[in-house]
């Protein structure tokens, strides 16, 4: 079964309250929760001007998935916060959001914190492994770089 989802995006002054609050929903229900990694969600940089948050929204107007998008310094990107809600899982709505990301970063280059785990997810996207292999709250991660 194919599952329908708008895909949405938001410079992060855009957000409204309801919008905000529904993306930051589901990361906590996934990294929080879920994955029982109780660390710091809320790390100042959802409102920061440069923001963008990505998400796929349900016929119903529910955030299924979610990927924000920060500038940390001028022509260099960082993706983040990639999720998808576990009943939706399996319907390609990460890959439709990294799909959005990469189009709007274009050749600039990009860096992103991957649980080791999907690491094959995001080489798809061009990232490539640099570095070792760390653990963050319990998950081992590598980061991953993309040059456009």
């Amino acid at each position: 079964m194919t599952l329908h989802a708008t895909l949405r995006r938001e410079w992060a002054a855009d957000l409204t309250q309801q919008q905000l609050y529904d993306l930051l929903r589901l990361r906590v229900d996934v990294f929080v929760v879920e994955q029982k990694a109780p660390y710091p969600e809320l790390d100042g940089r959802d409102l920061e001007q440069a923001t963008r948050h990505f998400w796929l929204a349900g016929d119903d107007g529910r955030v299924l998935a979610t990927l924000r998008l920060l500038e940390d310094k001028p022509g260099e990107f960082r993706i983040g916060r990639v999720c998808t809600a576990a009943d939706a899982r399996g319907n390609g709505l990460s890959g439709r959001l990294m799909d959005a990301a990469v189009a709007e970063i274009g050749s600039a280059p990009s860096v992103l914190d991957a649980q080791v785990t999907v690491k094959d997810f995001y080489a798809r996207y061009g990232y490539v492994t640099e570095g070792e292999e760390y653990l963050e709250d319990g998950i081992p991660h590598i980061v991953m770089r993309r040059n456009g």
